[in-house]
This record gives C-alpha cells, sequence and structure tokens, in this order.
C-alpha cells in the first residue's frame, strides 16, 4: 500500500477523517517518541493497538493517553473515522500486512469515501541499530545451538583466519555483493569471540567491553580530530598515530607486536615497516637460499610502497588464470 503524508490537521474538511499507522523501532528504547507523536496521539480521537504486550503501551498510558486493545479490519477503521475523526493505530514491529492489504484494497475500490491515510514514524534506528539485533541472535544461538554452545576461542581460530582471507579475495575482486557478505562473516567472528569471552569464569568481557575500547582508542589516536592536534596530510596522520601507538604499548622493541604467525611475506614487509619507522639502521642477513632473496625484495617493495603480498597474489591469481586457459585450450 502506498501511504502518503495526510495534512496535519485532526478534522478533515470533507468529514472522511484520518487514519495514522503510528511505527516503533524496537531497536529504540519504548517511550522515546517523536514529538510529532506524541503530539498525534494525545489529540487522536482513538488509539488502538492490536498487541496488549506492545513494549509502548506502559509508557502511553503513564502519559495519559488512552489505547484500547483492538485488532481492527480496514472496513471498521473506516467507519470510525467518519465526521473527521482521527484514529491512530500503533503498529508492531512487523506492521500489520492484514490491515494494509484491506486498506489499499478498499481505496482501489472506488466505493468507499477513505479517509487520509499517514504512515508516521514514532521512533527511528540510529545508524549500527542492527548490530543490537546480532548481539540479541547472537545470544540465543550460543545458548540454545548444540554446535555453537560448545565452541571456543582456540576451536573459532581456524574460521577467522579463513574469513580474512576470503574477505581479502573479495576486495580484490572488486565483488560487492561479495564485498558486503564476507565483512559480515567477520563481524560474525568478532561478536561470536566476544559473547563466548562473557563466560570466562576469572576475566569476563562483553561486546560492549570491545566496542568501548575500539571507540576510546579511535578518539585518543585521533588528537587532530577530538584534541588540539592538528593534521593537513596523511602523513601527519600517521605521525600522530605511530606516537601515540608507541606511547600506549611502551614497547622495548619495534618488533613487538608483529605477530609472527601471518604470511611471511608480509611478515617480512611488517618488520621491514617498524625498522623504517623507528629510523633503524639494519643490515639485512645474507644467505644463498631463496629466503633470502625474497626477503630482500620484500624490503626494497615495502620502501617503494608496495604491498609484497598483495602484489604475489596478484601475480598469482594471472598464473591461476594461464593455468586455466592452457587446461581449456587441450581439452
Amino acid at each position: 500500500m502506498t501511504v502518503e503524508n495526510a495534512p496535519d490537521t485532526a478534522d478533515q474538511a470533507d468529514g472522511s477523517g484520518r487514519i495514522v499507522l503510528l511505527t516503533t523501532s524496537h531497536r529504540v528504547a519504548p517511550g522515546l517518541l517523536s514529538w510529532p507523536a506524541w503530539q498525534l496521539l494525545h489529540a487522536a480521537d482513538r488509539v488502538l493497538c492490536p498487541d496488549e504486550a506492545h513494549a509502548q503501551l506502559p509508557y502511553l498510558r503513564e502519559a495519559g493517553v488512552t489505547v484500547e486493545h483492538v485488532s481492527p479490519d480496514a472496513e471498521h477503521l473506516v467507519e470510525e473515522c467518519a465526521g473527521g475523526r482521527t484514529v491512530v493505530v500503533v503498529l508492531s514491529g512487523e506492521g500489520d500486512r492484514r490491515l494494509t492489504d484491506g486498506l489499499a484494497r478498499l481505496a482501489g475500490s472506488g466505493r468507499v469515501r477513505m479517509p487520509d491515510l499517514e504512515l508516521l514514524p514514532g521512533s527511528y534506528d540510529l545508524p549500527g541499530a542492527r548490530l543490537l539485533d546480532l548481539v540479541q541472535v547472537m545470544d540465543r544461538v550460543r545458548r540454545e545451538c548444540p554446535w555453537t554452545s560448545q565452541q571456543t576461542h582456540q576451536g573459532l581460530a581456524k574460521y577467522l583466519i579463513e574469513e580474512a582471507y576470503e574477505l581479502v579475495e573479495a576486495i580484490e575482486a572488486g565483488d560487492r555483493e561479495e564485498l558486503r557478505e564476507e565483512l559480515g562473516d567477520v563481524l560474525l567472528q568478532v561478536v561470536f569471540h566476544a559473547r563466548i569471552a562473557q563466560e570466562d569464569a576469572e576475566e569476563p568481557f562483553s561486546i560492549d567491553d570491545v566496542a568501548g575500547g575500539l571507540v576510546e582508542k579511535l578518539i585518543h589516536r585521533h588528537p587532530h580530530i577530538f584534541g588540539d592536534e592538528t593534521a593537513e596530510t596523511a602523513e601527519d596522520v600517521h605521525a600522530h598515530w605511530n606516537r601515540t601507538k608507541a606511547a600506549e604499548k611502551q614497547r622495548d622493541s619495534v618488533t613487538e607486536g608483529v605477530p609472527v604467525g601471518q604470511p611471511a611475506l608480509a611478515l617480512a614487509a611488517k618488520l621491514a615497516s617498524r625498522v623504517r619507522g623507528g629510523g633503524l639502521e639494519v643490515p639485512l642477513p645474507e644467505g644463498e637460499s631463496v629466503g633470502y632473496r625474497l626477503l630482500a625484495m620484500t624490503v626494497r617493495a615495502e620502501a617503494a610502497g608496495t604491498d609484497p603480498e598483495a602484489a604475489l597474489r596478484a601475480a598469482a591469481r594471472a598464473y591461476r588464470d594461464a593455468i586455466l586457459a592452457a587446461e581449456g585450450a587441450g581439452r
């Protein structure tokens, strides 16, 4: 059904009245409604709510709004608007398809003088609101799923690595739909691990603790936005970040915090970056094996601004395509 905003008046000139379908978000605390919603609720001739367990009802009644537990059909609702009356229907989060379809049929029949129809959002989802749903669903799955309830940080570690690689592949392929899906898979791993962490007997923490720490980190490492520092270029920002990070970590070596379990090219490039960023002069170890030659090439590539890991992956993909072409030609 197409619903248009009606004139903001309870008394329609032709006496046909007004039907307002009031929607609210379950992701916003009940009782936090927009001012137009509160004005409408107090001014309406009748306020109906099909759901007697609707989260908004206690707050509406506390505010002096009389709400009737009624599940009106379209014909009854139209009749209630006779004489220019305004009737508000407080919908559940899922809406009321039966009612809206019925109103659409009546409006399309041409045999009923229809009231003005209005859809009024009483509360809106804020950016990131669906993350609340994700946390809620993850909590239930953790409690009720036989497989999920048995998982540990250690057992899930391999999936996090796999999902990260799949995300990188989606980025490099430029597939937007795949990118969205893989970001979701990585996010699932973060939420999953945080949910498991809640159950730790000695040092529990939740997804809120994870997010709170991240917020603090972002604010602290961006003094040019949240503080008195200035940054005119990306290089200035990078310098701020490194200085702040060094002060936070209090490291004795530039190698601290570099995970040695990452792919070899990425590991070598990260070490080279740390050496260069620390202003150190460290001669490369010498040897005859291919590993030392690869190390030297990696350090030169990193200094030139090239990600050697990404470069080798791109070359490997080209090699894969060549293999596929050769196999196709041989068939």
